[in-house]
């Protein structure tokens, strides 16, 4: 792959998007990567969290619109299979088990601000901004952003950033909860938010994960809390923990990674 830079250290993966050149900007090949690095994070027994970050200066600047194909020439078919695959990596990012952590250390603009947001937790960097800038030129969000802002920072908020495509800049990110924090260095604050749900159970952490869905209704809410519940009470790390509390010692899980 030579836009999209895979690795797995200390327990966790980092995905580099890797065109910097042009703000991380994407074409249709370089989706497809991506698409194929997620399931890849996603079956990496040895990840237990998933850093995403952008080479440069850029976390990721949308299209790429010099290297896209007329689309005036496709049909709604073909533009929609195309859409397809850049919503799945929003559709991915989501519905990773595992915990996911941007860490947005430039431009975050269109499809690429949808990406930080798909992940369950945002670094801003200093000089960062994210821009859900379709209207601009003309287009609605089609990669979820529409879907993710509101449920984010609230319904008005989002109306007013999705209506005009002005930016959100790093302090107004952290003010609208929007982002974690706003770092000097976004990448080194992401790796260390890795590193702490890395060393947590790891069943815990992914099925507390899936209780966070402001969809569900509070009855079905419960009936999984059950569920997850009693997996976790099965769960051999969780009788480590528990011993390890009683002994007063830290817990010892059975990793390949030395934390």
């Amino acid at each position: 792959m030579s836009d999209v830079e895979y690795e797995c250290e200390d327990g966790y993966a980092l995905i580099t998007l890797d065109r910097p050149a042009v703000y991380n900007a994407f074409h249709r090949e370089m989706i497809l990567e991506l698409n194929e690095t997620l399931r890849r994070a996603r079956d990496d027994d040895e990840a237990y969290a998933v850093v995403l970050t952008g080479a440069g200066d850029g976390f990721c600047s949308g299209a790429d619109v010099e290297s896209m194909p007329d689309w005036s020439s496709l049909s709604k078919e073909e533009y929609g299979a195309y859409l397809w695959s850049v919503q799945n990596v929003v559709r991915q990012l989501r519905s990773m088990r595992k915990p996911t952590v941007a860490a947005v250390n430039g431009p975050a603009i269109g499809a690429g601000c949808d990406f930080a947001l798909a992940c369950d937790i945002r670094y801003v960097g200093e000089d960062a901004v994210l821009r859900e800038g379709f209207v601009r030129i003309g287009l609605v969000p089609g990669d979820g952003g529409a879907w993710l802002l509101p449920r984010l920072i609230g319904e008005a908020k989002a109306r007013e950033y999705l209506l005009t495509g002005k930016d959100i800049t790093p302090d107004a990110a952290e003010e609208l909860g929007l982002a974690a924090g706003v770092s000097s260095n976004p990448l080194a604050s992401a790796r260390e938010f890795a590193e702490t749900v890395r060393d947590l159970p790891a069943t815990a952490v992914q099925q507390t994960k899936q209780l966070v869905d402001p969809q569900q209704d509070f009855e079905t809410h419960c009936e999984r809390a059950i569920e997850y519940q009693w997996n976790c009470v099965n769960d051999e790390e969780h009788v480590e923990a528990v011993r390890a509390f009683s002994d007063g010692r830290e817990p010892e899980y059975d990793r390949e990674y030395t934390s």
